[in-house]
């Protein structure tokens, strides 16, 4: 029997008939073949023995699982939260990044991946596994939502998944990629490229076959046998069909090309096959190649196709790999994820992939906020048009158009000049001596406060926004420093600490001021210089918000001082999953790399923030888990 190929075998065993051009039966619709699973091909025949698919595979799912996830509670990101311990670490063999790893391959290979949730009957699971593809049978019975999945092995039935049909859960999340032939399992993209992948393995093995029998090509046996009184003889049937069979099985095949023969008697041999070079066989590579990256959605550049220059460089190439590929794939595992998954801990919270991080895009962002930049300066882009291009929501006061490096407003054609504060005193009010002392203090460590967010809020912006627009309207209240803090405010530029004491230092003198006739809204007057001034500086949110940064500079200096005592063999707490943890240090790295025993996880140590080994001490008794963290996460006990 003739061998089969990677296509006869993934569609139904069968040689694809051409028959009327019959579509539907080349994938067996309407019949049971149509669900019949066959990945062990799709992995042997592409992913193990076609160079490209396995680059195609690797390209995609390596590059989505390094791309870190945010958990969110509407726009607050969670730090801590026993969904994200759980993603961290999905499972006792897996980490993060292996899990998604493998999930996408799964996914990508077969057109299919399934979760499977441990641990716990009702509410949030334990550990998360991965269930092979090819051991899940869906029993649907023609229904919109399957009755049940079935777990197989060796053809037995080895565990069954139940479908509530009225909301589609399952202990099981079926994670899939669209199929138009196919009510419950999902398309591999190899599926598209079958015959792509037939035609790059199999032209890889005529040229290894033909190389290792000499890089003969193929030709003609001639026989002219003769009688006694030399008269040319026929063969008789017999003799033919066994000389044909014979020729066949030494001869015939990819397996034999170029194989040499051995000719008696009357045999002669003629050349006749096409050279390597008129079969072509490097260019029909290269063409499946590049097919076979298409279906993947993968450019060709970047899996080895020769002249393949459909983007300017590499980078470009990888750029397009994600913004076409990866990013659309994350997205619709976020999707899959906060409808099966998140709500078991709480439905209010949502998983993101941070595509912001990804070092691919970076360039690319910073051409775009450059660009947006220079039209906000420039008076041809708003301010507003300019955070919807970089994908922020619309602040109020941001509708008109500025020019200059001092960012006045175009009003009727003409350019106003900036406006004289009405009280230059109050410039002194940043002359505070106290404040000076304090700033000179948590300058020398701002590089351990780098982790504490100063990017004003989108309430200080539009109070800010507010204190211009009053400014230019009244011609009263604040001053040029007022004026630049506004401007800061509204772009919601990350504020250094000098700043933020600064603001903390305003409001706490100028509270005051809110007791004076015209700063409340209905009073005569309102609104008065010292509101207007109040709200350039952002207002009752900047007041709130400044002093909440205060608070989290002052706890972290006092957290360092505290931790640059630590020693070996100190007891020490900090905040875990199920609340505040103890332990013993066993070891301190404060400069260097610190690999947590039994994990994946390799802490990077600073002299500004060391990282420590704890043996965890469980009801008052060491135990054998040993975690890792920094100095700046713990306290003393």
């Amino acid at each position: 029997m003739a061998q089969q190929t990677f296509l006869q075998r993934l569609f139904n065993n069968k040689p694809v008939e051409q028959k009327n051009s019959n579509m539907m039966g080349y994938f067996g619709v309407g019949t049971e073949e149509a669900k019949t699973y066959k990945y062990a091909d799709l992995a042997k025949e592409g992913y193990l023995k076609n160079a490209i698919v396995y680059r195609c595979v690797n390209e995609i799912s390596k590059g989505a699982s390094a791309v870190p996830f945010v958990l969110k509670s509407g726009d607050q990101i969670i730090e801590q939260h026993p969904l994200i311990d759980l993603l961290m670490r999905p499972n006792p063999l897996q980490s993060y990044s292996e899990f998604f790893n493998s999930l996408f391959g799964y996914v990508l290979l077969s057109g299919n991946a399934y979760i499977l949730k441990v641990g716990s009957e009702m509410g949030s699971p334990k550990e998360l596994h991965q269930l092979r593809p090819d051991r899940i049978n869906i029993k649907g019975s023609g229904k919109a939502i399957p009755e049940k999945y079935e777990y197989m092995v060796n053809g037995r039935v080895n565990q069954t998944y139940m479908i509530d049909q009225e909301n589609g859960f399952s202990e099981l999340k079926h994670i899939k990629l669209w199929n138009p032939l196919d009510d419950y399992y999902g398309l591999s993209p190899m599926s598209a490229a079958a015959v792509e992948v037939d035609q790059f393995n199999m032209a890889s093995k005529h040229n290894v076959n033909l190389l290792q029998n000499g890089a003969r090509p193929s030709g003609a046996v001639i026989f002219k046998p003769q009688d006694d009184a030399g008269f040319a003889v026929n063969l008789t049937e017999s003799q033919r069909q066994q000389l044909l069979t014979d020729m066949n099985n030494r001869f015939s095949g990819a397996g034999n090309a170029g194989r040499p023969m051995l000719l008696e008697g009357d045999f002669d041999w003629k050349e006749m096959g096409l050279s390597p070079k008129d079969m072509d066989f490097a260019n029909l590579k290269h063409m499946s190649a590049t097919d076979i990256a298409l279906c993947f959605g993968v450019p060709s550049q970047l899996v080895g196709v020769p002249d393949a220059q459909t983007y300017a460089n590499v980078a470009e190439a990888r750029l397009a790999l994600y913004e076409e590929t990866i990013i659309p794939h994350l997205r619709k595992m976020a999707s899959d994820l906060n409808e099966w998954l998140v709500p078991m801990f709480d439905d209010r919270l949502t998983l993101e992939f941070d595509i912001d991080n990804i070092p691919a895009l970076s360039e690319r962002l910073k051409r775009t906020y450059e660009n947006v930049t220079s039209a906000v300066r420039e008076g041809i882009m708003t301010r507003n048009e300019a955070r919807q291009e970089i994908g922020l929501e619309p602040i109020e006061g941001a509708d008109d158009l500025y020019i200059s490096a001092n960012l006045f407003p175009i009003s009727d054609g003409e350019v106003e000049k900036p406006i004289n504060p009405v009280n230059e005193e109050d410039l002194e009010d940043y002359d505070d001596e106290e404040t000076d002392k304090a700033i000179a203090q948590m300058l020398q460590e701002e590089k351990a406060l780098s982790d504490i967010n100063t990017t004003p809020t989108n309430s200080m912006a539009e109070e800010a926004a507010r204190g211009l627009q009053w400014r230019k309207k009244y011609n009263r209240g604040g001053t040029t420093v007022g004026v630049a803090r506004a401007n800061q405010l509204m772009n919601k530029e990350n504020l250094s600490v000098d700043t933020v004491l600064r603001m903390y230092s305003f409001f706490s003198r100028h509270e005051v001021d809110k007791q004076g006739q015209g700063f409340s809204q209905g009073e005569k007057g309102y609104p008065s210089a010292g509101r207007i001034a109040w709200a350039l500086w952002g207002g009752d949110a900047g007041f709130s918000w400044s002093t909440k940064v205060r608070n989290q500079i002052e706890k972290e200096r006092e957290g360092k001082a505290e931790a640059d005592a630590l020693k070996v063999g100190d007891m020490v707490s900090w905040d875990s999953s199920g609340g505040r943890a103890r332990g013993k240090i066993t070891k301190i790295v404060r400069e260097g790399k610190l690999p947590v025993p039994e994990t994946d996880f390799t802490l990077n140590a600073t002299e500004d923030n060391p990282a420590a080994l704890i043996r965890v001490y469980q009801g008052g008794e060491p135990s054998d888990v040993i975690v890792g963290h920094r100095f700046s996460t713990l306290r003393k006990v």
